[in-house]
């Protein structure tokens, strides 16, 4: 799906148009093998790279070709019936000379502000059009951040409550995080070769200052992440030593118990031979065999409890 979207410095809001114009955003949404063909004519673009876009695991780069510069990052996905981001998805940035063009499979959230007017931008301002747009990658990335560390400290607290299903939920964290590491880091790299050139698009000293936040946000995010990594890490390694120690101490029990029961058993099985044994006319033999049992065993408990085996 294509949409044309334009909206000047004089103009109150943004418009929906039916046919491009010069400043407009072009916001290209899962689009079919026709619709690509008709933007590489339409707005003289590399058709091999702009065939990149439709790629899930595109990684975040730069190229120039025909004084168009193509940026292609990612954004936090939320994937259906979920309660975590567990993918990154691909958007490609394209900036033109006329016009600035946004090319994704997954559907954006981060637009709906800006389509819906919540953000204020002017599509004719290419450079500082562009800035918006990674800025609002940006911060949702950091939201989606806060939310996995909001999680992560949950489960540390809880730790010595902890089970298999939250094992689970630990590990789809760690996944999201490093998702989130591998998509920032490059693009990191890209934003300061953008702003360290005059080649790729063309700033203004406000924008470069503004990009400078951004590169400082996205290291902030990155640094972040890895921190909450390490945390998560850090609870695998507990959780590892809690699970070690309780299951030694299952067996530990198991085996004082498996004792315990041992020497009743020998002694009834003694009893039980068809041979001649002391005291076996006495009729109080059956109360002295039981009081030696359990005489031995409370010792055998004392004994185990004052070594902590039991």
């Amino acid at each position: 799906m294509i949409t044309y979207y334009f909206r000047t410095l004089k103009d109150d809001s943004l418009k929906e148009l039916k046919e491009p114009r010069s400043g407009v955003w072009v916001d290209v949404y899962d689009p079919t093998d026709e619709e690509l063909e008709k933007l590489v004519k339409n707005f003289s673009l590399d058709p091999d790279i702009v065939e990149d876009a439709k790629d899930l695991y595109e990684i975040p780069r730069m190229e120039r070709a025909e004084s168009i510069t193509y940026f292609f990052t990612r954004y936090p996905h939320r994937a259906e019936n979920q309660n975590q981001v567990d993918v990154t998805a691909p958007i490609l940035i394209v900036i033109g000379g006329t016009f600035v063009m946004t090319i994704h499979a997954r559907e954006v959230p981060q637009f709906n502000k800006i389509i819906s007017g919540q953000e204020n931008v002017h599509t004719t301002q290419k450079t500082k059009f562009f800035i918006h747009i990674m800025s609002l990658l940006t911060n949702s990335f950091d939201r989606e951040l806060k939310r996995l560390q909001k999680a992560v400290h949950k489960d540390r607290v809880r730790l010595s409550r902890i089970g298999p299903k939250d094992i689970e939920r630990l590990v789809g964290h760690e996944n999201s995080l490093n998702n989130m590491v591998d998509a920032l880091v490059p693009t990191n790299i890209w934003l300061q070769k953008v702003t360290g050139s005059k080649v790729y698009m063309q700033f203004y000293d406000e924008d470069i200052e503004i990009m400078q936040d951004l590169v400082i946000a996205n290291s902030q995010v990155v640094n972040s992440a890895r921190s909450v990594l390490t945390t998560i890490q850090n609870i695998r390694g507990s959780i590892e030593a809690i699970m070690t120690s309780r299951l030694n101490n299952a067996l530990k029990i198991l085996t004082v118990l498996t004792i315990l029961l041992t020497i009743p058993l020998v002694i009834t099985s003694m009893y039980g031979m068809n041979i001649d044994l002391p005291l076996q006319g006495n009729p109080h033999t059956f109360f002295f065999i039981l009081g030696f049992s359990v005489i031995l065993l409370t010792s055998l408990v004392f004994i185990f409890r004052k070594n902590e085996w039991l």
